[in-house]
């Protein structure tokens, strides 16, 4: 029996599928896009507040700022940062304005986390946490939104061989 031949073949025809397979064509997934909220929009749930004694003051938050629990600041899990919010206190009728510089809160229920002042200014700090409507005013400035730009382009490539 002749077994290199056979053993050629093999290692032939699995070149050959490896190469259909890398030329076959694929309908490229859509990007992953982040809408850019809408002033006005409007999201109601818990707050609380961090940076008393719990160590975050001057270390840096999520947007590489470094933490001032003295600023109108605030966390939220998802809007972009930069973005500016009005937090209404549902219970006393308090309002302000914070700018989402940070990530958080990881608890589960909450839906902010404001700066220690903000949190004074509305009532906050004794409770520790209280009902809010966050209205959005202004959607972060100069912020990617994940959509692609008009005119720009995919760089993708492909490299082919053959053994020979």
């Amino acid at each position: 029996m002749n077994r290199p031949p056979r053993i050629a073949f093999r290692i032939a025809a699995a070149a050959a599928g490896f190469c259909l397979a890398a030329c076959a064509s694929r309908q490229p997934s859509a990007p992953t896009v982040t809408p850019r909220p809408v002033a006005g929009i409007r999201e109601e749930g818990i707050a609380s507040w961090y940076g008393g004694n719990d160590g975050f003051e001057g270390k840096p938050t999520a947007s590489g700022e470094i933490y001032d629990g003295n600023q109108m600041t605030a966390a939220h899990r998802t809007l972009p940062l930069g973005t500016v919010v009005d937090v209404e206190n549902l219970e006393n009728g308090k309002t302000l304005r914070v700018r989402i510089n940070d990530r958080g809160p990881f608890v589960k229920g909450r839906i902010i986390d404001l700066s220690r002042t903000a949190a004074r200014e509305l009532g906050v700090i004794g409770p520790g946490t209280a009902n809010v409507r966050l209205t959005i005013i202004a959607p972060a400035a100069g912020r990617p939104t994940g959509r692609a730009q008009p005119g720009a382009t995919s760089s993708r490539s492909l490299i082919a061989g053959s053994l020979a």
